[in-house]
């Protein structure tokens, strides 16, 4: 085998001493095996599976005595609670993703300099499915990130009879001349969706019903764009376009999400409210759902909203 190939399949520890150029230290985290819910195909939903996560993490060489003083180093507490962050912060589809996003968060760290961080599935057969990656600190910022804010939109939640209402475009145009992006909410339409005994199916069936709704409401106002992932409503909000939330990905994908029954449309909102922070949130035509988001509730017939 040549030294190449054997690179290849070697630990990150010592992939980072062979392709480093400058002396430094390293500190690693190895065979750290969580269960996790991760993976695109359907049957990895509502599972959980091993995964293994092998990190080094380059830092410069300290000078002086160390003293036997631990704020001196960079702690492997660190790197554990990268992991548990960016595996807490939402359910992910591919390892690529989560391997990306705990890199970035130890490079946070001051003293991270360069991260290499390798991830396997355990169990999706006699062997092991992994990805590694090596990521470096960005010398034109302090912390290794660049960091964009995104606004803090309107959501506006529409009940059923709001949906029909004459006053639907007097409202949307009121609220596209306010103070902040503006993100519309739907239920599921009053026709019953079916009902099957799989919990997770039940719960498939339930988004798709709010999400033709979504679409009925954008076809009554071509200003109106179904959107469903995080990234098209950033780049929506930044760009002034007004977008309707199709909730399946966003929910699915969620570490701990709402529950998404008919019953519950104004509190999944809400729910969603809290993870876009909103700036406010409007009730149209529904009695006000739990939340600490300031909000507004409107009837039906209040064709001006104050």
């Amino acid at each position: 085998m040549t030294d190449d190939i054997r690179l290849a399949f070697a630990h990150p520890s010592e992939r980072a001493e062979a392709s480093t150029t400058t002396p430094c230290d390293r500190i690693s985290l190895r065979d750290y095996i969580v269960s996790v819910e991760i993976g695109a195909f359907q049957q990895e939903r509502g599972t959980l599976q091993r995964v293994r996560f092998n990190v080094v993490v380059e830092v410069p060489r300290l000078t002086g005595p160390i003293d036997d003083d631990v704020d001196r180093i960079l702690s492997y507490d660190r790197v554990t609670e990268a992991i548990a962050a960016e595996l807490e912060a939402e359910r992910l589809n591919l390892l690529e993703t989560l391997a990306a996003r705990v890199a970035d968060r130890i490079l946070l760290e001051p003293q991270a300099q360069r991260v290499f961080v390798r991830i396997e599935k355990l169990d999706r057969g006699p062997f092991a499915l992994g990805v590694e990656i090596v990521r470096a600190r960005d010398g034109q910022t302090p912390d290794g990130q660049v960091h964009i804010p995104v606004p803090h939109p309107r959501v506006v939640f529409l009940a059923n009879d709001a949906l029909v209402s004459p006053c639907l475009t007097g409202w949307i145009d009121q609220l596209a001349t306010m103070d902040a992006p503006l993100i519309f909410c739907t239920g599921a339409a009053d026709t019953p969706a079916p009902h099957v005994a799989n919990k997770l199916a039940q719960r498939r069936i339930d988004l798709l019903a709010i999400e033709q709704n979504a679409w009925t409401l954008a076809a009554r106002d071509p200003r109106c764009v179904v959107v469903q992932t995080r990234t098209e409503l950033d780049w929506a909000m930044k760009n002034g376009q007004i977008s309707v939330w199709a909730p399946s990905k966003i929910v699915l994908d969620a570490v701990d999400g709402p529950s998404a029954s008919p019953a519950d449309a104004a509190a999944l909102v809400a729910w969603f409210a809290g993870q876009m922070q909103a700036a406010e949130l409007v009730i149209i035509g529904h009695p006000a759902p739990e939340t600490d988001l300031p909000m507004q509730v409107y009837p039906v017939d209040q064709a001006v909203l104050a």
